[in-house]
């Protein structure tokens, strides 16, 4: 049997379903405690590499908040 394309409606709806915007984890006004080691946990993979803020959802200011708090973590020898 031949492929059939779907309708355009049909590949927009499947679209709209997988290609939905990220939710920022954390409210765009807050500061990011470069203190807390449990938050800052969340930004990194199990291997230590700092998840980027398209993935994340956070702004580039957090972002760089979040990059400034797992570096001094790791200097102090708080995070591995």
């Amino acid at each position: 049997m031949a492929y059939q394309k779907k309708s355009d409606r049909q590949d927009r709806e499947d679209r709209s379903e997988f290609g939905s915007r990220r939710r920022p984890s954390i409210p765009a006004n807050d500061k990011i405690d470069l203190n807390d080691i449990e938050l800052l946990k969340r930004y990194v993979t199990e291997y230590g590499k700092i998840i980027p803020a398209r993935v994340t959802g956070v702004t580039a200011m957090q972002q760089r908040q979040i990059k400034k708090g797992v570096r001094r973590a790791r200097n102090m020898g708080l995070m591995a």
